[in-house]
């Protein structure tokens, strides 16, 4: 592939990251919100594995809060990965519905 196009692909696979239309104001703060808070462990695209933390798309809200607010898990969720390095981020409670619009 020509490194043009195989920048074009990129940039497309990056931009439809999610299903969420990018006319729902809510999933477009989430997306902010997921690229500036969670790439540094997430991959940029939520369906793909990060350096250190799984896969995320299709994440329910209850997973959300419980690993947010207290670096727990739901009762009776499986984790992807063994690791419980994700510490527990308060401050993003107010972005938790934006989170979880995107990441449907």
């Amino acid at each position: 592939m020509r490194p043009r196009l195989a920048f074009v692909a990129i940039l497309a696979a990056l931009a439809g990251g999610c299903s969420q239309s990018p006319s729902d104001p809510l999933a477009e703060r989430g997306r902010q919100v997921y690229l500036s808070q969670c790439t540094q462990c997430h991959a940029v695209d939520p369906s793909q594995p990060g350096p250190v933390g799984p896969p995320v798309k299709g994440s329910s809200r209850e997973l959300l809060e419980a690993r947010i607010l207290k670096g727990s898990y739901p009762p009776g969720y499986k984790p992807k990965r063994p690791t419980n390095v994700m510490p527990p981020q308060p401050a993003l409670a107010p972005e938790i519905p934006a989170l979880a619009a995107y990441l449907k």
